[in-house]
Formats: C-alpha cells, sequence, structure tokens
C-alpha cells in the first residue's frame, strides 16, 4: 500500500515539463538520389518490420497512477500541450494514411487518458476507412482506464472502432482507488467492461500492472474474476518508463512468478503466440486432462523487464504533439509535426518515415540486463503518458 512519512508530506517537487524536444528528420530523406519511394514495406537495421501503430491523441489523463503520472509531478499546474499544439484529427489520419502504406495492420489509440480527447469519434471513424495496400481493414483499438467508457463505447463502436483494452490494477476496491490516486471507484470501471462487452468492442483485454508491495495480492482474484468470462488478463511487469515513477527493480514481480502463483490454484498451460511480435506469453486454463479448455479462456504476461521482447518488436509511436518514436524506453522522437504543417507532400512523408524506420536499431530492454537497476540516477527517458504504454 502507499504509504508517507513526515518527510514525503514536506518534500518540495518542482514544477517540470517531461516532454522532450524532437529530432530533426533525416536529410536523406529529401535529398533527389536517397529519397525513398512512397509506400513499400520497411524493414530496420535488425530486420524488423513496421507493423504496429501507437498514436498518442491526449497528454491529459483523470487518474494519476504512480507508476505513470504520479501527483507529484502531474499536479494542478502541470504545464500540459495546449490545443494548438496537438496533431488535428486530418493531421493524424493523413500519417496514419502514409504509415499503412509502409506496411503498418493495426492501430492503437493511447494518451494518457484518450476517451478525454474531445469529438475522438471523428477520428476513429476517418481511420477505420484507411485500408492496408492489398484491400484489408485495419485492426483499430484503443486503451483506456475504463472510467468514460460506459457512457462511450456504443459511439466508439459506432464509429468504427473494433475492440479495446482496459487498465485495471486489481479488484479490491481499496487498493484500486490508492493506485489510481483520485479515489475512483473500481466499480465503475467494471460497468465500462460491461459496456463495451455489450456493444460489441471486441475480444476486450484486461491489463493489469503488478507493483510488488502494492497490488500483487490481487493477482489470484484478477484470475478467478476473468477466468471463463471471455475476457483476456494480462500481467504487466511493473516497467521503468521515463523518470519520474521511481521504477526500482525490487518492485518488479517477474511473470515467472506470477505464473507460479495462479498455477497453485488454477492449472495452466503454455500457448503458442497468436501473431508475429506478440508481446505477451499466453497461457490457457487448463482442464481435467492438462489440456487447454478454450471455454476458461486464458491469461497472458508481459515480461518487459524480466524477458526482452525487442527482437521482434515491430511498434513505432506517434507523441500527441507529432513526435515519432521508435521505442517506448526512447528518450527522443522525430519531429513529424513540422513537416505536416509544412510544405511536406505525402511522398515527402513517407520518405521521411522510411528513412526514420530503416535507421531504427533500438533495443533497449536487452541492453537493460547489462545496466545496474538500483544505481539510483534517473534516466532522461520519454513518459509513457506521454506516447502510451
Amino acid at each position: 500500500m502507499n504509504t508517507m512519512t513526515d518527510r514525503d508530506t514536506h518534500r518540495v517537487i518542482p514544477l517540470m515539463d517531461v516532454r522532450p524536444h524532437g529530432l530533426a528528420v533525416p536529410a536523406a530523406a529529401f535529398s533527389s538520389g536517397t529519397r525513398l519511394l512512397t509506400g513499400g514495406l520497411l524493414a530496420d537495421t535488425r530486420g524488423r518490420s513496421l507493423r504496429d501503430l501507437r498514436i498518442s491523441v491526449t497528454d491529459r489523463c483523470n487518474f494519476r497512477c504512480n507508476y505513470c503520472m504520479p501527483k507529484e509531478i502531474f499536479g494542478t499546474d502541470y504545464p500540459y500541450l495546449k490545443h494548438a499544439d496537438l496533431l488535428s484529427f486530418e493531421e493524424v489520419t493523413r500519417l496514419a494514411r502514409v504509415f499503412v502504406a509502409h506496411g503498418v495492420q493495426k492501430i492503437r489509440l493511447t494518451g494518457g487518458e484518450p476517451l478525454l480527447r474531445k469529438n475522438l469519434e471523428q477520428l476513429i471513424e476517418q481511420l477505420s476507412k484507411l485500408r492496408t495496400p492489398d484491400g484489408q481493414p485495419l485492426d483499430l483499438t484503443l486503451t483506456t482506464n475504463g472510467s468514460l467508457l460506459a457512457r462511450k463505447a456504443r459511439a466508439l463502436k459506432d464509429a468504427g472502432l473494433q475492440r479495446v483494452t482496459v487498465s485495471l490494477d486489481g479488484l479490491d476496491d481499496a487498493v484500486f482507488r490508492s493506485m489510481n490516486d483520485v479515489d475512483f471507484p473500481v466499480a465503475d470501471v467494471l460497468e465500462g467492461i460491461a459496456a463495451a462487452r455489450a456493444a460489441g468492442l471486441g475480444p476486450i483485454k484486461i491489463n493489469m500492472v503488478v507493483k510488488r508491495g502494492t497490488n500483487e495480492q490481487e493477482i489470484l482474484p484478477m484470475a478467478r474474476y476473468f477466468k471463463g468470462s471471455g475476457l483476456v488478463l494480462r500481467f504487466i511487469e511493473y516497467m521503468d518508463v521515463g523518470a519520474t515513477n521511481g521504477w526500482r527493480m525490487n518492485e518488479v514481480m517477474p511473470s515467472a512468478e506470477v505464473i507460479q502463483l495462479i498455477q497453485s490454484e488454477l492449472p495452466l498451460v503454455p500457448l503458442e503466440p497468436s501473431s508475429p511480435g506478440e508481446t505477451a506469453s499466453r497461457w490457457g486454463y487448463a482442464d481435467a486432462q492438462g489440456r487447454h479448455d478454450p471455454a476458461a479462456g486464458e491469461i497472458g504476461v508481459i515480461s518487459s523487464v524480466t524477458q526482452a521482447f525487442c527482437g521482434e518488436c515491430n511498434r513505432a509511436r506517434l507523441s500527441t504533439e507529432g513526435q515519432l518514436y521508435l521505442c517506448l524506453f526512447a528518450s527522443k522522437g522525430y519531429d513529424l509535426r513540422s513537416l505536416v504543417r509544412g510544405q511536406a507532400s505525402d511522398a515527402d512523408l513517407a520518405s521521411a518515415i522510411g528513412h526514420i524506420w530503416q535507421s531504427r536499431n533500438d533495443n533497449y530492454s536487452e541492453q537493460r540486463s547489462h545496466l545496474p537497476f538500483d544505481s539510483g540516477t534517473p534516466v532522461k527517458r520519454v513518459e509513457m503518458s506521454y506516447i502510451g504504454g
């Protein structure tokens, strides 16, 4: 549980803007001899294709989870982006169209809390009309804390959203209120999940960040609650994203321990990945014969700290103000907004994105195993609330 000492209550944390400044797009993208053609599949320096685009539509959130947007930093005076700094829906759709031409098949809308973005349904409607080069619709999804889902689920589905992922870090109301740090009740999130199911936004995934010493006692209750529900529960290791959450390795509960705990009561069997580059390892609930029982469903574990999956990472992230990040743990992004709002053609954008991806060599999670976990020195990286998880 969260505890505060007298020293903590008198601690003064200066106001800070945690958004890093963008990198310039490589000049080679616009030189006649090195321009890339509009569209075409891409591979980075490690042979990884571009298939998944995460788009942050707002830097604001109505929760203050201490592993993402701690209240001490993101207080009432935090300098959020001005509306004019945000990419418009038309700008987002234009960039998305270029990414799709380069091989993106899945778009996930994130935040902050994406449902705080006014008229988000208009963007979803625009994105839902995009098609891959072979004429297929995109896998269009959204990650939300669920607080506004009950009132918005039907409109999201009608606009063309296919499915949602809901963050839920426990079923015990006291634990959940403590973790979101705004006293928001768990019952309202469960109501939102029910509304999403009724609207046909599925399959629904439930993400639980496990932080040792805070909510690991919720693992088994969550597994019991969602077994046989038709929803996929995923446990995520507490990550060292950004520099404001005070991350420490001793607060990470490895996925192997999570699986061991669940198996002590609910037998599991490993399942094959459902798609290339999938971040979650899949486990199915077993029947009496030790085989996967499809009716009981499955869980997933995302071992972002203890088991790196950089080797197949096919994701890029577009921030709220149009910076392109190539890794969740990046310290810098590439400024695409200046191109969109300048004189750049779609061919210019395609060449720029192509050059950026083809020079990509990010593998932070693999490198982490060689870094000191307990140095106590924060590393300057982009905050998860700025580019989504």
